[in-house]
């Protein structure tokens, strides 16, 4: 189909990789990454690579839709799953005519990404990724390996276009095993890796552990590394590979301890709760207000004292009960009791700053409203206000990190479906007008699901 070819630029063309100017340069300014991603941790993972620099190219279809990754596309559904769901959020509680584009959690990993759209595993559609691979640096999914298998997109099919190609493949549980194509999101992960119970409360089943996606952003976080080493490596070789990441992988060794407990001593561990072995007070405790909490956690003799001090020196901090850490632990459910009744009569932030200051560890539960309001992270600039054609003027969560000499700041504002079709497809694929006008009647192109897509 495409008469024009352009000639793949290797990882050696310094042109590519280094930027001739006076100005600082973000660090991955040169690379380009075809992004696969979907839901959280490939999306997270590819983000903190845009936000250093390099060109992410989020490849979208329209005739299928990634429901867990835009959301629904009639407004309709988008609505019934507002009420059901906070992950559903839209700016004002309102789906729009584009609910796509305004969904929240595709809002927070799409900033500094391109996206264009391309119907996988139609013929047209191959002959399209595998020319935008030709020049790119790096792949990466976190599919279920049998759907990469039935799009035909696996890495001895791109490398054909790329030799030296990285791609990072982050599924749930790996490319082999008896649970390579079981599909899983952050929670399941957490149940396999054995979280779900630690983090439990001694007095409630399984049941009763909420959600918290913790192994998606851990999967995120490595995913990024591994990919940036791989390039790393790829430079100094002039060999690409693949990289497989189980994402369960990524989350076990978090809690190695237990598992090696286990091992060496047969002891299974149990829910813990907010329970910290001889740490009492160690807990979250009421403050002043509709759901306002503190949390407090008491180890040294330095710190107990320091919290006697602000709580105005009470008759019961010297009873036989609470004179060591050893009995504070035993009668730790009296003296979080005793607590909670000083911690209610006050503001979460007066109480953190009068413990903090006599050495107490101490620190204030913010909700999303107190997170934008805290005094903190305001000063350090840490949320930037961006307006989205579809969604509006909003802050939003930051860059997170920050390098001494290399500024950088959120680029541009998440993309919109399809909203850098011309800039992929003209400028870097150079795709004639007539090219560009079958591929449009085709189907592959455009900023909007087709029809009867939900």
């Amino acid at each position: 189909m495409f008469a024009q070819r352009r000639s793949r630029r290797q990882p050696s063309d310094d042109a590519r990789w280094l930027k001739v100017s006076g100005e600082p340069r973000l660090p991955l300014e040169g690379v380009r990454v075809v992004d696969l991603t979907g839901v959280f941790a490939g999306t997270h993972a590819v983000t903190l690579l845009a936000d250093w620099g390099a060109e992410v190219i989020r490849v979208e279809p329209l005739h299928v839709n990634q429901t867990q990754t835009r959301g629904p596309t009639a407004p309709a559904q988008a609505m019934i799953d507002v009420s059901r769901n906070w992950l559903m959020a839209y700016p004002d509680w309102r789906p729009g005519e584009r609910p796509w584009n305004r969904r929240a959690n595709f809002q927070c990993h799409s900033r500094n990404k391109l996206s264009m759209t391309l119907n996988l595993p139609d013929d047209d559609a191959m002959e399209v990724l595998l020319r935008l691979v030709s020049i790119s640096d790096l792949v990466v999914e976190n599919n279920v390996p049998e759907t990469i298998d039935t799009l035909g997109v696996g890495y001895e099919v791109l490398r054909k276009a790329k030799p030296d190609l990285v791609m990072v493949r982050m599924p749930a549980y790996g490319l082999s095993g008896p649970y390579r194509d079981y599909r899983s999101m952050g929670a399941q992960l957490e149940g396999t890796a054995g979280h779900c119970l630690l983090r439990g409360y001694p007095d409630a089943d399984p049941s009763m552990t909420g959600d918290t996606f913790f192994g998606d952003a851990i999967a995120a976080v490595t995913g990024a590394m591994a990919s940036a080493m791989a390039l790393y490596q790829t430079r100094r070789t002039g060999k690409g590979q693949i990289v497989e990441l189980a994402q369960t992988e990524t989350l076990i060794p978090l809690f190695g301890e237990y598992l090696l407990d286990y091992q060496m001593n047969g002891r299974l561990p149990q829910p813990q709760g907010n329970d910290h072995y001889r740490m009492a007070p160690h807990n979250v405790y009421p403050c002043a207000g509709d759901d306002q909490w503190i949390a407090i956690a008491v180890g040294r003799e330095s710190e107990w004292r320091g919290l006697l001090q602000t709580m105005g020196e009470p008759g019961w901090g010297a009873e036989s009960r609470f004179t060591s850490k050893e009995s504070r632990y035993e009668h730790r459910r009296e003296l979080d009791a005793l607590v909670s009744d000083w911690t209610r009569q006050y503001k979460g932030s007066w109480l953190m700053e009068r413990l903090q200051r006599n050495g107490v560890p101490a620190g204030v539960l913010n909700d999303e409203a107190a997170a934008y309001g805290d005094p903190h992270l305001n000063a350090r600039g840490f949320f930037e206000e961006l307006t989205h054609v579809d969604a509006g003027t909003h802050r939003y969560p930051g860059i997170v990190w920050k390098m001494a000499q290399t500024p950088n700041a959120i680029r541009t504002p998440p993309c919109t479906l399809g909203e850098h079709n011309d800039y992929v497809y003209r400028d870097l694929l150079h795709v004639s007008d007539e090219e560009y006008g079958q591929l449009k009647k085709a189907g592959h192109i455009g900023t909007r699901h087709h029809p009867g897509v939900r």
